[in-house]
């Protein structure tokens, strides 16, 4: 059975930083495009950037340049960056798998949560 486990998140204060990991199991995660998403409470989820099994990244507009995405592929393990974290970007974030080149998504993890305190 797939499964997406995320960990990494907490409290930070603003302009502060954190990684988030993102453990695979019955998945090679470089086979995949794997993204990070977020959702902010009373909003719709927000895809915040992928990378595809390449290795090429693509990110949101308001991460680029703060957000990085990397991999670990001797640990199955995907991570997310995050530097100059502002209030806005709390939120629960998680995981992603998709086909390699399919345009969805078909396995989300569970979700850490993030809360960026001003």
């Amino acid at each position: 059975q797939v499964q997406l486990v995320e960990s990494g998140g907490g409290l930070v204060q603003a302009g502060g930083s954190l990684r988030l990991s993102c453990v695979a199991s019955e998945l090679t995660l470089s086979r995949y495009r794997m993204g990070w998403f977020r959702q902010a409470p009373g909003k719709e989820r927000e895809f915040v950037g992928c990378m595809w099994s390449s290795g090429l990244t693509v990110y949101a507009d308001s991460m680029k340049g703060r957000f990085t995405i990397s991999r670990d592929s001797a640990k199955n393990t995907m991570y997310l960056q995050m530097n100059s974290l502002r209030p806005e970007d709390t939120a629960i974030y998680y995981c992603a798998a998709g086909l390699a080149y399919g345009s969805s998504y078909d396995y989300w993890g569970q979700g850490t949560q993030v809360t960026v305190s001003s």
